[in-house]
């Protein structure tokens, strides 16, 4: 993949991290200060693809939500009449650099790496996925194997902690600014951090004795654990964290407004009854109309304690 932008971050554990408060790349403008990039006003700048390329966050196997997604995709085409692509990222970093260069232009991108898409690639969020009631989200949690010597967060002092990526909220920024915070814990000082590159990864890395902990999102593990892809006594957590906001879905800013209002409408009138996506995700039953500016605020608050800062170039 030709690389159009480099995109950069940077997490500084220290006491007085200086931290820039959130704000777009220089190409976008945001004069109604909810915090996203607005649509062009110049109708030379909107797009109208003849098929639309989705990309769902790299968390797990990319073949397998091809298959997940695939009802979904379909009404998408119903309600839009365009073709449209799932499109198998490999990562965080590549999913960005695909809308910001124009070649993605519907997404689900995780937690954590929200702020950067919506900074760097123009990512207009509008929904996450919740149950009949409204209720919506995940934790993360540090997850070891029985029989480690591991029992609380403290236990991980000399050993290692794997961490997922840099850009996930429970797989890196959530973890880092709570051993900081309430357990007076750093990495390289008290333990050694490692990456594994997707919450999977860290998951089975643990339930096969590779690391000795780890830090996950936990409806990955759940799905995994249905999966029978691990086993429920493989896995011990000893730690929970509150509820994060999950998965964020939107669009590439510059696609003509006529065309995100029928995205839109793709995700709020899909029927989740006996569809693939509802027996992959079953504590869901809705896409749930959100903003950025509001449900991702305690998103930006952990990057403000952990000093993490984006540019885009």
């Amino acid at each position: 993949m030709k690389r159009l932008c480099t995109l950069a971050f940077t997490s500084v554990i220290a006491a007085n991290a200086a931290y820039a408060d959130f704000s777009l790349d220089s190409r976008y403008v945001d004069n109604d200060n909810d915090l996203v990039a607005d649509i062009p006003t110049d109708k030379s700048k909107l797009t109208d693809p003849s098929t639309l390329i989705f990309a769902y966050t790299p968390v797990e196997d990319p073949a397998v939500y091809e298959d997940v997604w695939s009802d979904f995709l379909e009404h998408m085409e119903d309600v839009t009449g365009k073709k449209v692509k799932f499109y198998p990222v490999q990562s965080n970093a590549a999913q960005i650099e695909a809308m910001r260069a124009g070649r993605l232009h519907v997404a689900g991108f995780n937690t954590g790496s929200n702020p950067l898409a919506v900074a760097c690639a123009g990512f207009r969020p509008f929904a996450m996925m919740a149950a009949a009631d409204g209720s919506f989200g995940y934790e993360m949690e540090i997850i070891t194997y029985p029989g480690s010597g591991i029992n609380k967060p403290a236990d991980i002092k000399g050993k290692k902690l794997a961490f997922t990526s840099q850009t996930s909220n429970s797989g890196f920024k959530a973890p880092s600014a709570i051993l900081k915070a309430d357990f007076d814990m750093l990495p390289e000082r008290d333990f050694e951090p490692v990456f594994s590159g997707k919450h999977d990864n860290s998951i089975l890395g643990v339930a096969n004795k590779d690391y000795p902990a780890a830090a996950v999102a936990n409806s990955v593990l759940h799905r995994m654990v249905e999966r029978d892809v691990v086993k429920a006594d493989q896995i011990k957590s000893i730690y929970k964290s509150q509820t994060f906001p999950t998965t964020g879905y939107g669009v590439a800013y510059n696609l003509k407004p006529e065309l995100q209002e029928k995205i839109k409408e793709a995700f709020f009138t899909f029927n989740w009854k006996g569809s693939k996506l509802k027996q992959e995700f079953k504590s869901e039953d809705q896409f749930l109309p959100i903003t950025f500016k509001e449900h991702w605020n305690v998103i930006r608050k952990i990057d403000t304690a952990n000093g993490v800062s984006y540019s885009c170039k």
